[in-house]
């Protein structure tokens, strides 16, 4: 079997998980659930005995230290030093041109929490079997709540017993059409989980987004290898346009495909997504750190040091980050990254 190469992308602030999540040090590299950070546990999800390769990671010179600092798990891992933030089209595009051209990629955020890792891998090697014939795959994830903060897959025709082709890339829906997604049973959470061949991706990504690819390879035709790091050329990935893989690549590509995952997956978006991905008790509360709670209902603690006492709550979320303090009900958990905290870091 081919071995998969997985491309871990480490990018972004992680605001709406402020003020745990700062630009100093983002959600990612946080041991948000559990013992190991969000990062560690993606490295760990793509283990050797499972015929998988040295990963590869994708990030930004502000957060190497951060990496490096977190790969001993992975130490044959190489890094792609981003000259600047340019979403994820270019980021992928990166990586594809340092991988033999039949080589099956494996794109994975860094910050997402995945509870059955069985499930993923086994996912995993399905998607690489159909990448193997040329398809562009994303993972599914199974629909279970009208979420409004997800794009969607809507499944077409089955391609084998555990794929299917994608007949259309939706944007985040409003309420009612997200509850229409689930009624009709046919439509997937887009995990922005991909598998691809090198040379797939980089022949769609020529024909729909010729000017990215040109800037980006010639970025990387000019870089310096340092180790196991290497830097693309600043000037000519400055010349790159930010755009995601999925506006670029995957909604114009006739190859687009998807593999149906129920894994426990969670983009950990929000304070409240991250208390739902946490152990529970039985009234639904979790506390972390010194904290009292009496009478409460699906309240969230979070601190790092003083006590936190609560009595009487239900659906309230209380984070303490040194001398930051968020308090906020779970509905307006989506807000917080727009917080003068959050923005002004």
């Amino acid at each position: 079997m081919t071995r998969i190469v997985p491309v871990i992308l480490c990018g972004g602030s992680g605001t709406r998980l402020w003020p745990r999540s700062r630009a100093v040090k983002p959600k990612p590299f946080l041991p948000l659930i559990g013992d190991s950070t969000l990062f560690e546990a993606t490295l760990g999800r793509c283990p050797p005995d499972a015929d998988f390769a040295s990963a590869i990671v994708v990030t930004g010179a502000a957060h190497l230290p951060h990496v490096e600092d977190q790969l001993a798990g992975a130490p044959d891992a190489r890094v792609i030093v981003e000259p600047a933030a340019k979403n994820t089209a270019a980021a992928i595009a990166l990586a594809a041109l340092r991988v033999p051209e039949d080589a099956i990629m494996l794109v994975c955020p860094s910050d997402h929490h995945i509870a059955d890792c069985d499930t993923f891998v086994a996912a995993a090697h399905a998607a690489a079997a159909l990448a193997g014939q040329g398809w562009l795959v994303s993972f599914g994830i199974e629909a279970k709540t009208p979420e409004t903060g997800y794009g969607y897959l809507k499944r077409g025709e089955a391609i084998d017993e555990t794929g299917f082709r994608v007949d259309q890339f939706v944007e985040k829906p409003d309420r009612e059409r997200a509850q229409g997604f689930l009624d009709a049973g046919i439509y997937a959470w887009n995990g922005g989980i991909f598998a691809f061949r090198a040379r797939d991706f980089l022949a769609e990504l020529e024909a729909h987004r010729p000017a990215i690819l040109d800037a980006v390879r010639r970025s990387v035709e000019r870089g310096v290898d340092d180790n196991h790091r290497f830097y693309p050329e600043p000037e000519a990935f400055a010349e790159v346009q930010s755009e995601s893989v999925d506006y670029a690549v995957m909604e114009n590509t006739s190859r687009a495909a998807m593999v149906p995952a129920e894994m426990g997956w969670s983009d950990i978006g929000n304070w409240q997504a991250l208390h739902e991905a946490r152990a529970r008790d039985e009234q639904g509360n979790v506390a972390i750190g010194h904290v009292e709670l009496v009478d409460c209902r699906n309240v969230l603690v979070d601190s790092d040091g003083p006590r936190v006492s609560v009595i009487g709550l239900e659906n309230v979320i209380v984070v303490v980050d040194g001398d930051e303090v968020l308090v906020t009900t779970a509905a307006g958990a989506q807000l917080v990254g727009k917080l003068s905290g959050a923005v002004n870091q």
